[in-house]
């Protein structure tokens, strides 16, 4: 039986998943009881949330969503005066910069 070649490492710069989710709310404690309450996602002691999975082609790898409400005067967005905010994990990112 022949073996499989090596397969080539795959370094093409894109976005390979999403790192966190985060938006402003009026009482973040009360949307945090909420979502707990109704849906089961608990917060650590820093008021996260992380969603592990693992990576379809390298089930070695494990990979971690946030999430996190943030008071609506918080600063943690600037300078952006968005209400919500998805942050991309991405491979390659000095090769996709440079391609913009």
């Amino acid at each position: 039986m022949a073996e499989k070649p090596a397969s080539k490492v795959d370094n093409t710069p894109k976005v390979t998943g999403v790192g966190g989710i985060f938006f402003y709310s009026d009482n973040p404690e009360e949307t945090k009881e909420w979502y707990a309450k109704n849906l089961g996602i608990e917060t650590n002691e820093w008021g996260f949330t992380s969603f592990d999975s693992r990576n379809v082609d390298r089930p070695d790898q494990i990979n971690s969503l946030q999430w996190k409400p943030f008071k609506k005067v918080d600063k943690y967005f600037s300078p952006s005066k968005k209400e919500f905010m998805i942050n991309y994990q991405v491979q390659n990112i000095e090769g996709l910069l440079k391609k913009n």
